[in-house]
């Protein structure tokens, strides 16, 4: 991507996240975070990734206000950055935040076991594990 998409699709990426936090007032939308916004090279859309928290149906009916607000935020955004063309906006879901999420869960429910084989990995015994200091090289005084 080029220096202009890339500047553009960042200056989207906040202006939605401040029109979804302020300006939209769907009951439908949950805790929706802006992740990152993809633009195509000739500017004409914009896909905007978005993460949803909560479980299927809680994503679901937020994805859904989004779809029907895309107008409104193209708009808003049209008329916010001042841009003659104005992509058109198609609201994904982000699937990379869920598989964070999962690997967070996982990574909390095993913390025991993580821990033994830190502890078995580690000698705490106080004893210098070489008796001729450890440091240097063999052969080298």
């Amino acid at each position: 991507m080029g220096r202009r998409p890339e500047r553009l699709a960042e200056s989207i990426r906040e202006e939605v996240a401040r029109i979804v936090a302020s300006d939209l007032k769907d009951p439908r939308l949950g805790f929706v975070t802006i992740t990152r916004v993809e633009v195509t090279h000739d500017l004409g859309h914009a896909r905007v990734l978005v993460g949803v928290l909560g479980d299927e149906a809680e994503r679901e009916r937020s994805m859904s206000g989004l779809h029907r607000a895309a107008g409104f935020v193209r708009r808003e955004i049209g008329r916010r950055l001042r841009i003659r063309i104005v992509p058109e906006i198609e609201f994904r879901y982000d699937k990379g935040i869920e598989a964070t999420d999962r690997v967070a869960r996982l990574l909390q429910e095993t913390p025991a076991s993580a821990e033994g084989a830190v502890g078995a990995a580690t000698d705490t015994s106080g004893e210098d594990p070489e008796p001729d200091g450890g440091d240097e090289p063999a052969g080298r005084s």
